[in-house]
């Protein structure tokens, strides 16, 4: 796979245009442009030189870059500083049209000076040449329409000027409004795609800079980037792992969340795998690296969530796609309408009037606003209900939501492991377990102790002072309590820790994670019995589900947790489709396995969702979870209630209808105002549109659709209990 960037691109024509382009070429086998990221993958064996040529025939820029990883962990250059200057550079044009527009429309308004509003007018223009260089190609696109609104309020006005009429018959306001708020939407969309970088810096940010490698018998930091395959590396309590590796020596456990999602640590002992980017909590052990840079599975993950963002097609704005037909439409209407009057024998005055008439009518303004209108509403709706959209297409894609996956830990679940329940060995000593259990367990910071303490503390219950605490990484826990006159050794841990101690025992069909403990007396150890904890639904969760299928959306659960588990969880969520023991890639396979059939949505808290939140049509995120996640979605829904990805679904649907209501208005309008424009009714009327007339049609219709989109101002929450 080839990767490119690419510049020059500012709506969906463009992207259309730069893939014709380059699959016209005989050894291209696929081409995929994301005008998100300004980014281009080619497969096929066709020539660098080749592609960089097509697309620059095409009137775009085009530039070979090595993948994220090479850039990022390799070559240590930033991949998104072109992001920057782009960004930078609308800020600036911004300022400067606002600065020549306030005394453009102060000029405007009482009829001062025409050829000072000209002058302002055409800095204005010129510093928005931009919309001119890419709307007047021969490929149409909405920069067309901006161009032509321009171009045509300033022709008409130079034409008056210089015929000396009056000058309250100008337009030169118009120019420089229409490039000025164009602008403003331009910098509003680079904001949105600047937001898609930060999940690939959040990832990145994961594996260490530095290493601790053995030569000979000296540890010696180095950068991460120095390690090679084979070569043995340091790992001390608190370490984040920096490659993939092999334990040689040592037991520990391992924070694995960034990767399962599943809080509790994983044991690791010699012959297990660790990965990069994950956290080694206690044990000091020695490593052999099996995977270093860009095959490490860390960088993997980077990979892949940069090329589901660069695949991801944007939604295509209907504006956009009727621009091929629309402008070129508008163009031949206005010289026919010209020359027609001329073939009538009418004043060349007179024709160039209804033709400029017809031009500043079809002005885009209205088409121009009926998206993003009803976004700026429905954005500030859903603002308020604490379900943030990161982007205009989050919306829209929101109202065409069809199937939606869940991510089952700190999504559906609380996140926070509680007791469930307390099996003794022998009936009468439930009690003393509990105190065994709390007493030895207060010392440990494991997330299933941590569940004990809290269940203790609860509960009042009593505890022993413990002495002699040890833990044993990826085992257990052990310590002495003082019981009346005898001391007794404690043992807490995995069943197989106890297991070793007691010989076999029957462990309780119960849901969850459990803890063994057992007792040593005069060199007897007995089983004491089990507890188990697991991970509560939120209160929300079974609402929510009803309430998505009631809106026809098929639900999956995808978790990392075990099979036992998950489907406790989706029996009691009524989620019929449920996968377990997922990767983060695994996720990312089966949404693309599920976007073969329907628009899919993904739901999740966690760094290990990052890659399927990326790959999903629409990534909406827990408000409370990982800024990896955040990042990496679309929705952000601050107040961690799963009701409110029905809430943003919904408004996702007002919001769709909305702008297509709009986007009828818009060409509503045109369709039945520019044969008036035209003149075609002069002769049976006595009446035609003059260009002033006729911007004053054109602004009411940007009423029209503006007051339609504030409509959606009367969407409540409440909502949510009216399917």
């Amino acid at each position: 796979m080839k990767r490119f960037s690419v510049h020059g691109m500012s709506c969906e024509a463009c992207v259309l245009k730069v893939e014709s382009a380059v699959k016209s070429l005989k050894e291209v086998e696929s081409c995929t442009v994301s005008l998100l990221t300004h980014s281009m993958t080619v497969e096929g064996p066709a020539p660098i030189a080749s592609i960089i040529e097509a697309v620059e025939k095409a009137g775009f820029k085009a530039m070979e870059k090595a993948s994220l990883i090479e850039e990022t962990l390799e070559k240590e250059e930033d991949p998104f500083a072109f992001e920057k200057l782009e960004l930078n550079a609308l800020k600036k044009r911004l300022v400067l049209s606002v600065v020549f527009l306030c005394p453009l429309i102060y000029f405007a308004m009482n009829g001062f000076n025409g050829y000072i509003q000209m002058f302002l007018a055409l800095l204005i223009m010129f510093i928005n040449r931009d919309f001119f260089k890419k709307g007047l190609r021969l490929s149409p696109n909405m920069d067309t329409l901006v161009s032509l609104g321009s171009i045509s309020s300033f022709a008409y006005s130079f034409f008056v000027l210089v015929s000396n009429q009056a000058e309250s018959s100008l337009y030169f306001d118009g120019a420089g409004t229409i490039l000025t708020l164009i602008t403003v939407g331009k910098l509003l969309e680079s904001f949105s795609k600047g937001k898609t970088t930060n999940a690939l810096k959040s990832l990145m940010k994961l594996a260490p800079k530095k290493a601790i490698i053995l030569e000979g018998d000296k540890e010696v930091e180095v950068p991460v980037k120095s390690i090679g395959v084979g070569q043995i590396f340091i790992l001390k309590p608190g370490d984040s792992i920096p490659v993939d590796g092999i334990i040689q020596e040592g037991v520990t456990c391992v924070d694995e969340s960034s990767l399962t999602g599943e809080s509790i640590p994983v044991e690791k002992k010699v012959g297990s795998s660790i990965y990069a980017g994950t956290i080694n909590q206690l044990g000091y052990v020695k490593c052999k690296a099996s995977k270093v840079g860009k095959d490490t599975v860390l960088s993997q993950i980077i990979q892949l969530v940069s090329d589901a963002t660069s695949t991801k097609a944007p939604i295509s704005k209907l504006a956009d796609r009727v621009a091929s037909v629309f402008v070129p439409s508008v163009l031949f209407i206005a010289l026919t309408t010209f020359l027609v009057w001329l073939w009538n024998g009418s004043t060349v005055e007179m024709a160039l009037s209804f033709a400029v008439s017809v031009l500043v009518i079809s002005c885009p303004c209205a088409l121009g606003l009926a998206t993003p209108v009803a976004i700026m509403v429905s954005s500030g709706v859903g603002a308020k209900m604490g379900v943030l959209f990161k982007t205009s297409s989050a919306i829209e894609m929101a109202g065409k939501v069809k199937v939606i996956a869940l991510d089952k830990t700190g999504t559906l679940t609380e996140g926070n492991p509680q007791v469930a329940a307390v099996y003794p060995f022998q009936n009468d000593e439930k009690e003393y377990l509990l105190k065994v259990a709390y007493s030895l367990e207060n010392k440990s910071n494991h997330p299933l102790a941590k569940a004990i303490q809290n269940y203790g503390d609860k509960e009042k219950l009593n505890k022993s002072f413990i002495s002699s605490f040890k833990e044993i990484p990826g085992e257990g826990v052990t310590g002495k309590m003082i019981d009346g006159t005898n001391i007794k050794t404690l043992y807490g841990g995995s069943y197989q820790f106890i297991k070793n101690l007691v010989g076999d025992f029957q462990i309780p069909k119960e849901e969850g994670s459990s803890i063994f403990f057992a007792e040593e007396l005069n060199k007897e150890i007995r089983y004491l019995g089990c507890i188990f904890a697991r991970d509560s639904l939120k209160t929300d969760s079974k609402k929510a589900i009803d309430s998505l299928k009631a809106m026809g959306i098929d639900v999956h659960m995808l978790t990392g947790d075990n099979l036992y588990n998950a489907k406790a969880v989706a029996k009691q969520l009524g989620i019929n489709h449920y996968t377990a023991n997922m990767l983060p890639n695994d996720k990312s396979l089966k949404i693309q396995s599920l976007q073969k059939n329907a628009l899919v949505a993904m739901v999740g808290d966690g760094i290990n969702d990052s890659v399927a939140l990326t790959q999903a049509d629409l990534g909406i995120a827990i408000g409370k979870g990982s800024q990896i996640a955040i990042d990496c979605a679309e929705i952000v829904l601050i107040n961690n209630s799963l009701l409110d990805v029905v809430v943003a679904l919904k408004l996702g649907r007002k919001a769709l209808k909305n702008i297509k209501e709009n986007l009828f208005l818009a060409f509503a309008y045109n369709i039945l105002l520019i044969p008036l424009a035209a003149g075609c009714f002069y002769h049976i009327f006595h009446f035609a549109l003059n260009a002033k007339m006729a911007a004053l049609a054109m602004s009411l219709s940007s009423f029209c659709v503006i007051s339609n989109a504030l409509r959606l101002n009367l969407f409540k929450k409440s909502c949510v209990n009216k399917i």
